[in-house]
């Protein structure tokens, strides 16, 4: 019986999203050592002219995580478990003490910048809901065009990604199969497939000169699905997670075998809450979004108290 802290992927983000965190020291502090560290104000990248760019939305993404679990972590309350779904593996990780908090910004902004510059435009993300992963995989060989599976988030909601053309294609053929709907994702790059191969490489290259330990809590793979443990194996994780499937439906499976009873999504929104409600029935599931602080702590310290 435990507690998993789960941190957002691209498509949450919200205009404002830096500003509306908690007014506590911990967040400040959090926000000024972003700015430090990347240069310029941390507060001006949640922007909506600035959450255009892949790099800004994913800058937002990892300070979010991390200024919300320091500032839970501040009041005593300390997770078994992280997992992120994409740039949120690099939040999961600072918070779990493997990789610094500077040099996941630094490794960040390059991740964003590789991806934004590798395709500026014309290409994307695309949710398919209500058909099997073996159905859409069929629709995906009958496309004309890059496009290949990328998430697989639920049991019948899987995440296309490739260019413009080739997803709208799909979309139109998965309609005709009976998919309940289909909703282009607000991700302007094609995350999670081959397309991102170079992009991964190169960012690899950056990470071999940062300092990865071995996680303080146990960490969980987005990608792989299994808690990784070896330094080594987590650096190759987070460095090669943008050009890999991502598979949360077999992640929220583990963190359920290994009796998860209580889940708390950092922000921004509460797209992961939803989709571990299924899978994690007999648990209590919440997100730092719209919830009570106190709350989120009276939980965690109930958690820690029945399962020490």
């Amino acid at each position: 019986m435990s507690s998993l802290w789960v941190f957002p992927g691209q498509g949450a983000q919200k205009p404002g999203l830096l500003h509306r965190l908690p007014d506590a020291g911990v967040v400040r502090d959090t926000l000024a050592q972003a700015s430090a560290v990347l240069g310029e104000d941390a507060l001006a990248l949640d922007s909506e002219v600035a959450l255009r760019g892949t790099r800004a939305v994913q800058l937002c993404l990892l300070i979010a995580g991390v200024a919300a679990a320091r500032l839970l972590r501040e009041q005593g309350c300390t997770p078994e478990f992280v997992a992120g779904l994409s740039i949120g593996a690099y939040p999961a990780a600072v918070v779990a003490e493997a990789v610094d908090f500077d040099d996941a910004l630094r490794l960040v902004a390059l991740r964003g910048q590789l991806m934004q510059d590798a395709y500026p435009e014309g290409y994307g993300m695309t949710a398919i809901l209500g058909l099997e992963q073996h159905e859409v995989e069929a629709l995906l060989a009958k496309a004309e065009g890059p496009v290949y599976l990328a998430n697989i988030n639920a049991e019948r909601q899987m995440v296309i990604a490739g260019s413009d053309a080739a997803m709208q294609q799909v979309a139109t053929l998965a309609k005709a199969a009976g998919a309940s709907g289909t909703k282009r994702l607000a991700v302007s790059v094609p995350s999670h497939c081959a397309l991102l191969d170079a992009p991964a490489r190169q960012l690899a290259e950056a990470f071999a000169a940062v300092e990865v330990r071995m996680p303080r809590l146990r960490y969980l793979s987005g990608t792989t699905a299994r808690p990784v443990v070896q330094p080594e194996r987590l650096r190759d994780d987070l460095a090669f997670n943008m050009c890999r499937v991502i598979d949360w439906r077999s992640t929220v499976e583990t963190a359920h075998e290994r009796g998860v009873t209580l889940q708390i999504e950092m922000p921004p929104g509460a797209v992961l809450t939803g989709l571990g409600r299924k899978i994690l029935q007999r648990a209590t599931l919440t997100a730092f979004d719209g919830a009570r602080l106190d709350s989120l702590i009276a939980l965690s310290r109930e958690e820690g108290s029945r399962h020490p």
